[in-house]
């Protein structure tokens, strides 16, 4: 991996930005694309004097090309959140779709590792707990969720086809809730949505009757699942997350443990096509990649909630 040309795809959004670090400490050259849609500049203005960082402002729905020799492709672009996909439901579909297609096609140009941000919304509503690999899905293909649940689903079909076609070494990780610093504030997740609510002293919002389950990972240790799973040759999905579940009523409660803010709760109806459960299982992780989450809940809100904190979104 050392003296390899990097590009990271969505480089400028919460986990793109973290890879983009991770890359350019250990002095690999590294091509951060990222249209702003989504992604924040603020995420890499640290990095934008370094010599071995580059900045491409462009929509990777669009062909690009990149004067380098490249080693390794991770494709991270696209809206993650519901209130993000839900307003861009094209463009979505289009990242998802062409902007796979063009990464992959960047990747067999320069005969690269190529690495795909997938995620556990491929399982849909799950009817089977907890999730596998090997569980193809409960997806509503035309409901609202269905512009990012298809476009990833697309995007794993046409990197498999492109592994066993092209014979281009692939990867695929499925991606559980992860949280940490760089979040967006208004991203509409529950965790930048709930720690936004404490530090305003707002009710927090539950949607449902709050028995729905998620399991969160803190993003460093889901960057040193990528990492691990990056260097592995390991071509099928792979689940990196969490697997201890939380209610959101329990959630809600730790977040309010942990801020020492006790404040009301306020139900409203559960979301279309809103996932019921969500568990990781992560036996191949463990197995193959030597892989586990390190970090506990409260530790890493702790130091989320510090970090939103320090840059301005509490209470003034």
């Amino acid at each position: 991996m050392k003296n390899k040309t990097v590009v990271v795809t969505g480089g400028a959004g919460f986990l793109g930005s973290h890879l983009c670090d991770y890359f350019v400490r250990r002095e690999n050259k590294v091509f951060c694309v990222d249209n702003l849609v989504t992604g924040n500049i603020k995420n890499i203005q640290h990095l934008l004097k370094i010599n071995n960082f580059d900045f491409i402002k462009h929509d990777i729905s669009k062909p690009i090309k990149i004067n380098a020799k490249v080693g390794y492709i991770l494709h991270f672009a696209s809206p993650a959140s519901p209130i993000d996909y839900l307003k861009l439901p094209i463009p979505t579909l289009k990242v998802g779709s062409l902007g796979t297609y063009n990464s992959l096609g960047l990747a067999k140009a320069n005969k690269a590792k190529f690495l795909l941000a997938s995620t556990s919304e491929v399982y849909g509503d799950p009817l089977v707990h907890p999730q596998k690999e090997t569980y193809w899905g409960n997806v509503n293909p035309i409901g609202p969720r269905g512009v990012y649940d298809e476009a990833k689903r697309f995007a794993e079909a046409i990197t498999m086809a492109y592994h066993r076609y092209h014979k281009i070494n692939t990867s695929i990780i499925r991606i559980f809730n992860t949280y940490g610093p760089r979040m967006r504030i208004d991203d509409g997740r529950v965790v930048p949505n709930f720690i936004y609510q404490i530090l305003h002293k707002k009710p927090l919002t539950i949607y449902g009757n709050g028995n729905q389950t998620r399991s969160f990972c803190y993003y460093a240790d889901l960057i040193d699942g990528i990492i691990r799973l990056l260097k592995s040759d390991l071509h099928n999905p792979v689940n990196i997350g969490n697997p201890d579940e939380f209610t959101m009523l329990e959630f809600a409660k730790l977040i309010q443990e942990v801020s020492g803010t006790k404040v009301k709760l306020v139900y409203k109806p559960l979301p279309e096509d809103d996932p019921k459960k969500r568990k990781p299982d992560i036996t191949i992780a463990r197995k193959l990649l030597r892989w586990e989450p390190k970090t506990k809940l409260s530790e890493g809100i702790k130091v989320t909630i510090d970090w939103f904190k320090e840059n301005n979104y509490g209470k003034k």
